[in-house]
């Protein structure tokens, strides 16, 4: 999602985009990928210093109830990233660190084989698999 569609979303949500929310949202812009929480707070407190953590976060955890972000676990710490429009994943290297994004049209078959054969519809919208890859097995 680009900067505009975010602040649309907020928008057509019925929120407020209060300058509190815009600086943490551009610092997570700017970011363009998996963020740690005091990463983000830390590029927001440098540029206005009477934001403070507790603010940061609150609002991530907001930007995540309502869509427009996503938080994760890669390699036991917390994350957050911009949502896509598509769902997408990412194959975590414990080993090396190393991240590589995985489309969703990996995961048909495995949707519709868990609707068809057991009536479950998963939310396979951001995944995080860890496992050890192909540099490192080398």
């Amino acid at each position: 999602m680009n900067e505009t569609a975010v602040y649309n979303k907020i928008r057509q949500l019925g929120y407020r985009v209060t300058p509190q929310r815009q600086i943490i949202l551009d610092a997570l812009l700017a970011n363009g990928g998996h963020a740690p929480p005091l990463e983000i707070f830390e590029q927001v407190n440098a540029q206005f210093p009477c934001v403070n953590r507790a603010t940061v976060y609150r609002a991530l955890d907001f930007f995540c109830e309502i869509g427009i972000a996503t938080k994760s676990e890669i390699h036991g710490n917390t994350v957050y990233e911009i949502a896509d429009e598509e769902p997408h994943h990412h194959l975590a290297c414990t080993q090396c660190g190393h991240v590589e994004v995985l489309s969703n049209t990996h995961f048909t078959h495995l949707i519709h084989h868990l609707v068809e054969d057991h009536g479950f519809l998963p939310d396979l919208n951001h995944l995080i698999i860890p496992g050890i890859c192909g540099s490192c097995q080398e």
